[in-house]
């Protein structure tokens, strides 16, 4: 089974029109409470001091990077009665080096304060996986691999919509959102049910026609064992090198008209050897590293002087 429009490159469509926005959820916003909860629990001691005059505060980008999470923070500072004129498309790499002028927040200036923080760390959070994203995409497509880049599901409890977009954003696959979008056995599900056929069957009966189940294998062997029991992806976890590239090949050509599946590399991957795990037998390369520790891109929200 080979990949034809890739995730990165109906991204790239979307972001053509500035389209991304629409798969969020109307739940979403139901966090923006929590987060003004948590950044100001009581008094707003210092908000006090500036009054409630009409302000404009400009949000400048300082460090290079991938502009991401424009619905967050437009509706961060809707919540608190402020307006926002963007001045850039999200998607847009920001040079480094130089200060870019992103956007323009109209508001009381009690109120442009209040949401400064909440929103600032937003768009810095999904902008720096935006960031990430793009360089492990253009990274994998300079080294002319067409498959999927993909992130994880180990993101940051409470924060994954944010961070599933910015993969998005990015130009790289999201991955399963959840437990309830994808089947994944690993080694444990693997281990509890005795076998990975045993497991395959198991949850055949119960999850239906409609999801794709994913097969954690340690090696060909196992892989072999669960493409014969149905699987739609082998995961070659942490299989590196000529072993990786070998038992791929080896899979491809064994089950070539019989089966259909995808071959998924995961494990241990990070930017320096990103373009060692891919190949033409690999389909999918999973990693973690374009979201965990990764940096944010650095903005700031500056209120205009007063003209006297």
């Amino acid at each position: 089974m080979a990949a034809t429009a890739t995730t990165a490159e109906i991204a790239t469509d979307l972001l053509s029109g500035q389209q991304l926005a629409h798969l969020l959820p109307p739940s979403w916003k139901e966090d923006i409470p929590k987060w003004f909860a948590e950044d100001t629990p009581s008094f707003d001691w210092a908000g006090f001091v500036v009054g409630e005059s009409d302000q404009e505060a400009f949000l400048w980008g300082k460090s290079g990077g991938v502009v991401a999470g424009v619905p967050f923070f437009t509706e961060i500072f809707k919540y608190v009665d402020c307006s926002v004129e963007w001045l850039v498309e999200e998607g847009t790499a920001i040079p480094d080096g130089e200060k870019t002028k992103c956007a323009i927040v109209r508001g009381k200036a009690r109120n442009l304060l209040l949401g400064e923080r909440v929103a600032l760390n937003l768009l810095a959070r999904c902008s720096g996986v935006a960031t990430v994203s793009r360089r492990f995409r253009d990274m994998a497509r300079a080294e002319g691999w067409k498959g999927l880049i993909a992130g994880t599901r180990k993101t940051t409890p409470g924060f994954r919509l944010v961070e599933k977009y910015g993969m998005l954003v990015g130009g790289i696959d999201p991955h399963r959102h959840d437990l309830s979008s994808m089947v994944m056995l690993k080694d444990n599900h693997i281990w509890a049910t005795g076998s990975i056929t045993n497991a395959i069957k198991a949850v055949r009966r119960v999850a239906g026609f409609s999801l794709l189940v994913n097969v954690e294998c340690q090696d060909e062997a196992e892989a072999d064992e669960a493409i014969a029991a149905g699987a739609n992806i082998v995961m070659l976890d942490n299989l590196t090198g000529a072993d990786l590239h070998g038992a791929a090949k080896s899979l491809k050509d064994k089950w070539r008209g019989k089966k259909e599946f995808l071959i998924e590399t995961s494990g241990g991957i990070v930017e320096g050897s990103l373009t060692s795990r891919v190949g033409p037998d690999i389909d999918i390369l999973s990693t973690s590293a374009v979201h965990q520790g990764t940096p944010h891109v650095d903005f700031s929200l500056k209120i205009q002087p007063v003209k006297k």
